[in-house]
């Protein structure tokens, strides 16, 4: 081959590579702008697919507002009274609404109510009291005694309403506690079937409400929330202060860290459900090992005699038919 061509060849060659090259910079250069954005099409159709489940659940509460109310108008009778007395500026206490959440009653009704009946028990209990006392029982004691058990009744009435909270409490948050395992189980699996947290949130609460209605009730409220509230982490937030329990703050800060910062929630949802079940484990494990001691005192109050009775009555029968 002759030595030209061979040179021709070369700079054809060459100056095909340096085309493809400059085509290559070029295309590489423009390509942002020749490509469609993928990232914000899929972002704004997540925002539809939010903004879409936002109005079906806003249809859907609205369409059982005939039949289910959280929220309860107060009566007159107890409204004239909290009007009466001037106590207006209670109702509007942070943590008289807090108590009242916790203990599963919610809206102005719930409240008026609550200071009603503070007002009425002790005047209830102190006409009860003096009935009893002065007119049923008759006690033979000086007038000062009878005053001040009276009296007692009274200040006794005025702490009844805040005892029934305090056992409403403690009996919702004993039925979520014990629930919340369990809640977690399910929660996890449908987070790994790919179901969004208000689809998870809506298909646990109907899930759990035959073992426990107040945590199937509390995962609906949360779900609403999710809805209508534009913080989402105001709705994490509630959901901890209106049950109270640490188990259940330890999952909305796992929710909260997952929505602020996209860090997966089933690993953590997992640990979280280990651990709660861990401790339902130990709780009853401890209420086995106290019953040894809360049984003696009836053992021996209650069997021993019985049993002293069937061992000794055949050889008091045997000595009385031997004399």
């Amino acid at each position: 081959m002759d030595i030209r061509t061979l040179i021709g060849n070369t700079d054809v060659l060459i100056a095909c590579s340096a085309a493809l090259s400059v085509f290559s910079a070029a295309l590489l250069v423009a390509w942002p702008y020749i490509a469609k954005d993928q990232l914000s099409a899929r972002m704004a159709q997540v925002n539809s697919e939010r903004e879409g489940i936002r109005v079906r659940e806003r249809s859907r509460l609205n369409s059982q507002l005939g039949t289910l109310r959280l929220k309860h108008e107060p009566r007159k009778f107890f409204a004239s009274i909290v009007e009466k007395f001037n106590l207006a500026k209670e109702a509007e206490s942070g943590e008289l609404v807090r108590v009242l959440r916790m203990a599963g009653h919610r809206g102005y009704g719930a409240i008026v109510t609550f200071l009603a009946a503070r007002m009425l028990a002790p005047v209830a209990m102190l006409v009860l009291a003096a009935f009893y006392i002065f007119i049923v029982l008759d006690l033979q004691h000086p007038l000062l005694v009878k005053i001040i058990l009276v009296l007692a009744a009274a200040w006794l009435g005025y702490f009844m309403p805040l005892l029934y909270l305090k056992n409403r409490i403690t009996k919702r948050q004993s039925a979520i506690r014990k629930a919340w395992p369990d809640t977690l189980d399910l929660l996890l699996i449908c987070i790994e079937c790919g179901m969004g947290i208000e689809s998870a949130f809506r298909k646990v609460s109907e899930e759990i409400g035959s073992q426990c209605p107040e945590l199937a009730e509390e995962i609906s409220l949360t779900t609403a929330e999710l809805s209508y509230l534009q913080d989402r982490r105001k709705a994490y937030e509630n959901l901890g202060e209106r049950t109270g329990l640490d188990c259940v703050k330890s999952v909305v800060t796992s929710l909260i860290q997952s929505e602020k910062y996209g860090t997966p929630l089933s690993q953590s949802l997992r640990v979280l459900a280990q651990e709660n079940r861990d401790m339902r484990m130990s709780e009853a494990e401890k209420k086995a090992a106290s019953l040894p001691p809360k049984l003696t005192v009836p053992m021996i109050v209650f069997f021993l005699p019985v049993l002293f009775g069937v061992i000794l009555t055949p050889a008091y029968i045997q000595v009385t038919s031997i004399n």
